[in-house]
């Protein structure tokens, strides 16, 4: 059994706005995203069932064409397949669940979250 804390482990900066702490398993990839707000996640796709959960803050999602404000409290199920996007309306902390594992992550191909440096 594994035990891991948020709060120990390195957070990978993505971008001057965009914090990320991953944990992969064998079949799913969580990970916690810390969002300045302004902090944007332009649109993509990937084949992976995505479930985001906001922890503290709001965040407007785009999902396909659809657009909702999500805050702390609140989950956004975001189908296999389907393109999105996310900005945090204030500072936030999102736990996103992948299924399968995010293996474009694992190898590093990753290009769309990280923003100018």
């Amino acid at each position: 059994m594994q035990v891991k804390r948020w709060e120990s482990e390195p957070v990978e900066e993505l971008s001057p706005a965009i914090g990320r702490q991953v944990v992969h398993t064998a079949n799913m990839t969580v990970a916690r995203i810390t969002l300045g707000a302004g902090g944007v996640v332009p649109r993509h796709d990937h084949v992976h069932e995505q479930v985001a959960n906001v922890l503290q803050g709001r965040c407007r999602f785009v999902v396909g064409d659809e657009e909702q404000v999500v805050e702390a409290g609140e989950s956004l199920v975001i189908p296999s397949g389907v393109p999105h996007e996310v900005e945090a309306l204030t500072d936030a902390v999102v736990l996103d669940v992948f299924a399968p594992v995010r293996d474009d992550w694992v190898r590093g191909d990753d290009a769309y979250l990280r923003g100018p440096r």
